[in-house]
């Protein structure tokens, strides 16, 4: 009995905590829902929304692709050598304009020794015979004064007389030839160990010096080239388009060709060639166009300038234009939010035409003289 009084103490502690924790929960409870409904109410006063607006404007829409590749002369021809032997001197610099014909540079012969003792072989063999032929013309000639051999018989003598003598000018000739690669038959007293222009137009390049060896052209060689020649009033563009815009060309389009080394400037091209095969190029095929160049009178382009085309595909001149940002998507249908009165849009279904990326031709549904909503820049207020 003298512990009773203790024990009821702590029950009842231990009641009035739980009462205590209960209302301080419920508290919590009407203090979490009271927020939030403060918040749901906050949100439904936010600031309403406005947009700017922007009208359709009158321009040229020009749709384009890009191809790069580089100037290059149309026709650039490899003089060669007519003789192999060594350079004996250049007469021409990369930049000179030459005409055809002009020498560009000598080649002394290195004489082959098995054809040399040939060619001397058979000058020694010629100068016996004609030193025989002209004893029998002369004997023969004296025996017919006296009327002891017949006419016929003095015609054969002066025959091989004559053969004899045209075997040694043909092996004093060879001997020649073999030795200095000249020839003086019939007057001509050109060599072919003068390497000359096959055509007028500026050396480009001239890889070879003096003292260098040089091969002709044969069968088994292509020789060495000796100095390239280009006519530089005759340019092409040379350069390669992606797979997917190659059927959007064709011959005859004009061309604008932009210049990485000459700022500030566009010359003007003609497409004229398209290739029938692509080649693969970095997991994409291209295909070769070459298109020639429009120069203006006393304009001068390098060979092997980098250029980059713009092929113009399609281009509208002054038309109704609108740009892509104020146009929204419906599946497939173009429209616009066109503002009708105060903060207060419609939509207008839209017909549109060519588009270059950034601007689009607008055939029906929207004036100039109509707002349209630029529906992705809200501002609240």
């Amino acid at each position: 009995m003298l512990f009773e009084p203790k024990l009821f103490s702590e029950t009842h502690v231990m009641k009035n905590g739980k009462l205590i924790l209960l209302v301080v929960g419920v508290l919590l409870v009407f203090v979490g829902t009271a927020y939030t409904v403060k918040h749901l109410r906050d949100q439904e006063q936010q600031a309403e929304a406005f947009y700017d607006t922007e009208s359709p404007r009158t321009a040229d829409i020009v749709l384009k692709t890009l191809a790069s590749g580089s100037v290059q002369p149309r026709q650039e021809i490899l003089i060669k050598p007519q003789v192999s032997g060594i350079v004996r001197r250049v007469l021409v610099e990369p930049g000179d304009a030459v005409k055809a014909g002009e020498v560009l540079a000598e080649v002394m012969i290195v004489p082959d020794v098995a054809a040399l003792s040939n060619a001397e072989s058979r000058l020694a063999r010629a100068k016996i015979t004609l030193d025989d032929a002209q004893l029998n013309h002369e004997r023969n000639a004296d025996l017919l004064t006296r009327g002891v051999v017949a006419i016929a018989e003095a015609q054969r003598t002066e025959l091989a007389l004559k053969q004899a003598r045209e075997e040694l000018y043909a092996a004093e000739d060879n001997l020649r030839i073999v030795q200095e690669g000249v020839t003086a038959r019939g007057g001509d007293n050109s060599s072919n160990t003068l390497v000359k222009a096959t055509v007028s137009g500026m050396v480009l390049e001239v890889p070879i010096k003096k003292g260098n060896s040089v091969i002709e052209a044969n069968n088994f060689n292509e020789g060495t080239t000796i100095a390239s020649v280009a006519d530089m009033a005759d340019l092409q563009f040379v350069g390669k388009i992606d797979e997917s815009e190659v059927e959007k060309l064709h011959e005859g389009m004009p061309i604008r060709l932009t210049i990485g080394a000459i700022e500030g400037i566009q010359i003007p091209a003609t497409l004229e060639h398209i290739s029938p095969k692509g080649v693969e190029e970095g997991g994409a095929i291209q295909f070769e166009i070459k298109a020639a160049v429009i120069l203006t009178e006393g304009q001068f382009l390098r060979a092997g300038y980098s250029a980059t085309a713009d092929v113009v595909l399609d281009e509208r001149s002054q038309v109704l234009a609108l740009s892509e940002r104020l146009i929204q998507y419906d599946v497939n249908q173009p429209f616009v939010d066109v503002l009708v009165g105060d903060n207060t849009y419609e939509r207008r279904d839209l017909e549109v035409g060519l588009s270059d990326g950034l601007v689009t031709e607008i055939l029906s549904g929207v004036t100039e003289k109509d707002q349209i909503k630029i529906w992705n820049q809200p501002r609240y207020q």
